[in-house]
């Protein structure tokens, strides 16, 4: 039996602490020490206290907070519990800090009033943009505890028709734009799909805009008109050093001198590789 969405008290919280953890992760505190502290934080009329009581005990016995929320599975959704499993895991790509944004924004969202429609775009994005996997991560969506049978069962198929159908169309006939279309044309005032429709008019209609385009431009577009949340993107690494140019040039005059030493040690070194009228010396030695 699935279970009902939580209050809004409960998604307030997950999204502090999801982002607390993630501020302090980037400060190199160890996740065992943060799970400690952070839990006197959280409101304690919810249940997350627990929840993240639970959490700890299950990273100091497997190392992965994912496990304890698959538990947990009462109160974390499966698709939390996907993201994180991605992020934790130690042969994937993906970054647990990006996951950790992904749960808060999804968070928030929820703790305003979400709409099916948005939420399945966001959390669909979240798996096509950072390429966790479509069938895995389809199937922990439909079970989220937003969708009713009709949506679960919609979320499903997708497995079997992504690749073959083009993804605006995919939510174009499930539209009321569509509905709406269909019964303009003259003949077919009565027109009713025999299946259900899961979209707005407006959802409708940008996905119909954005046939055969990039679908990411399509979300960019639901994002903007619809205030769907925005999924995170992951910057690219800077080619800027970590470390002042001074020190730099330090490091690398301090392993000139331990490969030189290592050559004399071994009887290797080759004076003829060395520049000896710019060698100059001080007290210490070779500079």
């Amino acid at each position: 039996m699935k279970q009902l969405p939580l209050d809004r008290e409960e998604y307030i919280e997950q999204a502090y602490f999801f982002r607390n953890y993630r501020e302090r992760l980037e400060d190199s505190v160890p996740s065992q020490v943060i799970l400690a502290t952070i839990n006197e934080e959280i409101l304690a009329t919810t249940k997350l206290p627990m929840a993240i009581d639970f959490l700890k005990g299950e990273l100091l016995l497997t190392g992965r907070i994912s496990d304890g929320m698959e538990k947990l599975s009462h109160y974390f959704t499966p698709f939390q519990t996907f993201i994180l499993h991605n992020a934790e895991d130690d042969k994937s790509k993906f970054d647990q800090k990006t996951g950790l944004i992904i749960l808060e924004r999804e968070a928030e969202y929820r703790s305003e009033t979400p709409s099916s429609a948005g939420l399945f775009i966001y959390q669909f994005e979240c798996i096509a943009r950072n390429r966790l996997g479509y069938h895995t991560g389809l199937t922990a969506i439909s079970k989220d505890t937003l969708y009713n049978d009709d949506w679960s069962s919609w979320i499903r198929k997708l497995k079997i028709q992504l690749g073959a159908v083009d993804f605006a169309d995919l939510l174009y006939f499930q539209s009321e734009h569509f509905v709406d279309e269909r019964r303009r044309v003259p003949g077919n005032e009565q027109f009713t799909p025999q299946y259900p429709i899961l979209f707005s008019k407006q959802d409708g209609r940008i996905a119909k805009a954005n046939h055969d385009r990039d679908p990411l431009y399509m979300f960019a577009a639901l994002q903007r008109q619809l205030g769907y949340p925005k999924v995170p993107r992951i910057l690219p690494q800077s080619d800027k050093s970590l470390f002042h140019p001074a020190l730099e040039s330090r490091l690398h005059k301090i392993e000139a001198r331990l490969q030189l030493i290592d050559a004399e040690l071994k009887g290797s070194i080759d004076l003829n590789k060395l520049d000896v009228k710019n060698l100059k010396f001080d007290d210490e030695g070779l500079t």
